[in-house]
């Protein structure tokens, strides 16, 4: 069951980095449809009703995942099927970096107009009121904080819990985009998708900053300054899991992110995280690389943690 778990894992990230997102029919799309339609159906300003909400769909895709895994149990090749499948369809890099790129040839064509155009791509900011250094550092934020949402969470959940792991995390994630929101309509509503997904990421975006720190040197970054940042700067962010990946990112890039965030609902003034220089469009491509290797680096960590964790019951048993 380890090494089937382990394969799965490791041939769906080679599915995502080869294919990208599913074209048609993407079964997370699916999900947010469904979603949607029974928020229209249920919503009301009240957190049990939102508890319910999130209950009933994340739990929901979790029994999917459970049957999915179920039937591998004695088929080895189904199961390594339907653990790559749902790490494919879950995972979020090849997307990440392909926007990523595209918005460092913008910015380094100093085409701002088309940067502002393709922002909304990557994170919910208010493009017309960004230069391109805003974009740049909205940029790299996106980058890291998804690294960790979209590539290691996934990953660490597939290789814990396989196949329900995977569903079941996407599933929290994709809620807390949808409803996690701090206005009118979702405050209280959403709380419960919003808390639930800071618990789920919770040890996933620390290890995603572990592997960042690890990383940075590949990319021509300071591994030292990345966990000074790190360790300094994370738990100033008012998210309690986005502030550790993207301090990392900061120290690695020697940049400064954070500092004031203009959304469509108003703008926050958010602690500086760093003490470099002003990110530019160099600074996003580097912070797509380094994605990449974190990405690359989490698979590796995923496959060997899937395989041990089993035999590690077998033994303590």
């Amino acid at each position: 069951m380890s090494v089937g778990r382990a394969v799965g894992l490791l041939l769906g990230v080679a599915a995502d980095a080869a294919f990208g997102d599913p074209r048609r029919f993407h079964p997370v799309a699916g999900f947010g449809r469904v979603a949607s339609a029974v928020e229209r159906k249920i919503h009301r300003d009240d957190r049990a009703v939102g508890a319910v909400y999130t209950a009933v769909l994340v739990g929901g895709t979790v029994l999917v995942g459970v049957a999915a895994e179920r039937l591998g149990r004695r088929h080895p090749l189904l199961r390594v099927a339907t653990t790559a499948a749902a790490t494919w369809v879950v995972l979020g890099g090849a997307s990440l970096a392909e926007e990523g790129t595209a918005m460092g040839r913008e910015l380094d064509g100093g085409d701002l107009a088309a940067a502002r155009d393709r922002l909304p791509h990557l994170c919910g900011r208010e493009p017309s009121k960004l230069d391109t250094m805003g974009i740049a550092k909205a940029t790299v934020e996106s980058v890291a904080e998804n690294t960790s949402d979209a590539v290691v969470a996934p990953l660490f959940w597939g290789a814990v819990a396989g196949v329900p792991g995977l569903l079941g995390y996407r599933a929290v994630n994709t809620l807390d985009a949808m409803v996690g929101h701090r206005n009118a309509r979702y405050r209280r509503f959403g709380w419960a998708s919003a808390r639930l997904d800071d618990v789920a990421n919770l040890l996933p975006s620390r290890l995603a900053a572990l592997l960042t720190v690890v990383g940075a040197p590949v990319v021509g970054g300071s591994a030292g300054e990345a966990l000074t940042t790190w360790r300094r700067d994370a738990s100033a962010h008012p998210s309690p899991n986005a502030g550790q990946v993207e301090a990392a990112f900061a120290g690695a890039l020697e940049i400064r992110l954070g500092g004031r965030t203009v959304y469509a609902h108003g703008a926050e003034d958010r602690p500086v995280l760093g003490h470099g220089r002003n990110p530019d469009a160099g600074h996003v491509t580097r912070a797509v690389e380094l994605s990449r290797v974190v990405g690359a680096s989490a698979a590796v960590v995923g496959a060997v943690l899937a395989f041990v964790r089993p035999r590690r019951r077998r033994a303590s048993g």
